[in-house]
């Protein structure tokens, strides 16, 4: 049995090409905010794991995986999930992509939730989560009639991108409403894409005032699901919400831990 006195999280990477070799990444301020905001260990999880030499399947590779963690974490990315995962038509030329991200992320989101395994997902982890439970994406949310223009300004300092942005209505009733303590909240907005058709088992837990839905948990779910598009890592020791994200998590995460301990024991018996 693990001898750590924290949960673990798996945190999902990008996979991508640089100077002629393939890495797999992930921001450090995921990390992060994993660890301190959470207070749970990260584990930086690599794709396209299931096939590195052929011999694993997926199933093989999600019940390591599942040995492993007590929850997973899917973070942000400048890529885009695949749009045929979801039917629809890439753009000429693509938009930046990386699918040996979603043939890791997607199965393990859809056996997050049936085992009841905590998952949190931000940005490309909301819509992955979203495309992974059956909904689809807008590819350029800001050429959508009736909606904003959700994109970070490039050229401004890194501050001043993660500053906030808009305010969401919160779901009265909703989780982020009880973290937050209100009925809406400001945001930051950094993302190009953004839910077109909701995944049917998710509930909306906030939106902008353009209708764009900001954030959802899976309402069936035995365990923590839930995703938002925006950056709630960035200080979130600075927002309330921000920081009751990543403490409900934990919290999630702890709780799923000492289960498995207790079920150990029971089987060692």
């Amino acid at each position: 049995m693990r001898q750590l006195t924290r949960p673990v999280i798996g945190v999902i990477s990008d996979v991508k090409p640089g100077s002629g070799h393939v890495t797999h990444g992930v921001t450090e301020k995921y990390l992060f905010a994993v660890a301190r905001g959470a207070d749970t260990y990260p584990v930086m999880l690599p794709g396209r794991m299931s096939d590195v030499d052929g011999s694993m399947s997926e199933t093989a590779v999600l019940e390591e995986i599942f040995a492993l963690v007590d929850g997973i974490f899917l973070p942000g990315s400048p890529s885009n999930v695949e749009p045929a995962l979801y039917g629809g038509t890439p753009y000429d030329p693509p938009l930046p992509a990386d699918p040996h991200r979603d043939v890791v992320s997607l199965p393990l989101i859809r056996a997050c939730v049936e085992r009841g395994v905590p998952l949190f997902g931000v940005c490309r982890g909301f819509q992955e989560m979203n495309v992974a439970l059956g909904g689809s994406l807008h590819q350029k949310v800001h050429e959508q009639p009736g909606h904003f223009d959700h994109r970070e300004d490039g050229t401004r300092s890194i501050e001043e991108q993660y500053g906030h942005a808009h305010e969401v209505s919160l779901a009265p009733g909703g989780l982020l409403a009880g973290l937050a303590g209100a009925g809406r909240w400001s945001v930051n907005s950094l993302h190009g894409q953004g839910i077109d058709r909701l995944a049917p088992r998710l509930a909306v837990e906030a939106r902008a005032d353009d209708g764009l839905v900001e954030a959802f948990r899976v309402q069936d779910a035995p365990g923590f699901a839930l995703a938002v598009q925006w950056h709630p890592e960035w200080r979130f020791w600075q927002d309330r919400l921000s920081a009751g994200l990543f403490e409900a998590f934990g919290a999630a995460a702890r709780a799923y831990a000492a289960q498995r301990r207790g079920d150990a024991l029971k089987a060692a018996e």
